[in-house]
């Protein structure tokens, strides 16, 4: 998805605007959008058929509130527009379409799993595959960033859940798969409900005979807590146990790579890169910097509960709810300046892992990730320039790139690997 500042919000036509189409994303200005509506309408509603449609909500505080109050806003009706309107079959099973108190019961041996301590712990592992991705770089010729970076962050899924090292790939690519099924880098030829139902029927398939044969041999891994972890005093069933390792794949694979993409190309064609690069002091408020200009998730539904007021407007009982993450993220009232990439913003309140009970439960190990993997760009490269034109990604859910094409330019003298 393009990251531009947006122009005249009186020139975008609201109510000609599909903020479900995935092509708007891959070829389209969703941040313009963004911008007219925080200006001109920031709780919208959007008709998808006769009385029925959903709320988008754009500006931060909305969508803090929104995010903050499961109570009024239940994440149990589903959180993806794709199953606007449809029960969702993982409702009270998966973390993401739980809502409290069953959601921190279900949240509290992840968390205790994933905390800092487990980051810290595996950081030489993230560190050497951030390194593999990079050293083809290192001869001056062009990589496609796009495509290298999504073998990052499923070296820490896959060592979490203790799964074999040659699956990995394979995963990584279902999950693409599942989450973007319209867009013709993974689309398969019989097209995008077809490519999802396959994703979705390899995953869970993987997943209950990966769980098979980790009952046998319980470990300290997270597929042995999701199997061992009790709820409301009963026992996850098979059911529960692989909708939360699709949830944790999806959380880990296809939203962090697009966090040092959006970044990358950024610093490119603003010519930032060696302003970063040069200090390392800025590693960490570059990266919340990094995760707030990404934004990789972008949206997430909500249902209200009851009737309430939400940015002036009335929200009937039963209503879809949408909050829009890169909105919130470029809300001029919150982060001065919105549409710069500042790698010395503080404060940087991003809502880029959500905000109240439903917080990203893998937040340090992804910020553990994308410091690393800065940390030795800045290391081994002085900068680097586009090598071919960045194509985005057909998908209303994650804001993302698939073809990065870059050429480094490598360090001299820098420290061997």
């Amino acid at each position: 998805m393009r990251h531009t500042a947006p122009a005249d919000a009186a020139a975008v036509d609201l109510d000609a605007v599909d903020l479900r189409d995935p092509d708007l994303y891959r070829y389209g200005d969703p941040h313009a959008v963004w911008h007219a509506m925080r200006e001109r309408d920031p709780v919208h509603w959007q008709e998808t058929g006769p009385g029925t449609g959903f709320w988008s909500v754009t500006r931060y505080r909305d969508v803090e509130k929104v995010l903050r109050d499961a109570r009024t806003f239940t994440s149990e009706g589903g959180t993806l527009l794709t199953l606007l309107g449809q029960p969702d079959p993982a409702s009270r099973q998966q973390l993401s379409t739980t809502d409290p108190p069953r959601h921190t019961e279900m949240r509290a041996p992840l968390q205790r799993l994933l905390a800092g301590r487990t980051a810290d712990r595996h950081r030489d592992r993230v560190r050497a595959a951030a390194r593999g991705i990079l050293a083809p770089a290192l001869d001056g010729e062009p990589i496609d960033f796009g495509v290298a970076v999504h073998q990052l962050p499923v070296v820490m899924f896959g060592t979490l859940m203790d799964l074999p090292e040659p699956d990995w790939t394979r995963l990584t690519e279902l999950a693409e798969m599942a989450i973007a099924p319209d867009d013709p880098v993974h689309q398969l030829p019989s097209g995008a409900a077809a490519t999802q139902h396959r994703a979705h029927r390899e995953l869970f398939a993987y997943f209950q005979d990966a769980a098979t044969a980790r009952r046998k041999a319980l470990g300290e891994d997270l597929l042995s807590v999701l199997l061992t972890m009790t709820v409301e005093g009963e026992p996850l069933d098979r059911g529960a146990v692989m909708a939360n390792c699709y949830l944790m794949l999806i959380g880990s694979t296809v939203t962090v790579p697009e966090v040092p993409k959006a970044a990358l190309v950024e610093l490119i064609e603003s010519g930032r890169y060696a302003d970063w690069a040069e200090h390392p002091e800025l590693l960490e408020t570059g990266v919340e910097e990094a995760l707030r200009w990404a934004s990789p998730a972008n949206h997430v539904l909500r249902y209200a509960t009851a009737p309430t007021e939400l940015g002036g407007k009335r929200i009937a009982e039963g209503d879809g709810v949408v909050v829009w993450y890169g909105s919130a993220n470029r809300d001029e009232e919150i982060f001065p300046d919105p549409y710069t990439f500042d790698v010395r913003r503080t404060p940087n309140r991003h809502l880029t892992f959500g905000s109240g009970p439903h917080y990203c439960v893998g937040f340090a190990i992804a910020r553990m990730t994308l410091r690393v993997l800065f940390a030795e760009m800045f290391a081994a490269f002085s900068d680097f320039e586009l090598a071919g034109p960045v194509e985005h990604i057909a998908s209303n859910f994650v804001a993302g790139i698939t073809r990065l094409p870059v050429a480094g330019k490598p360090r001299p003298g820098r420290e061997p690997w």
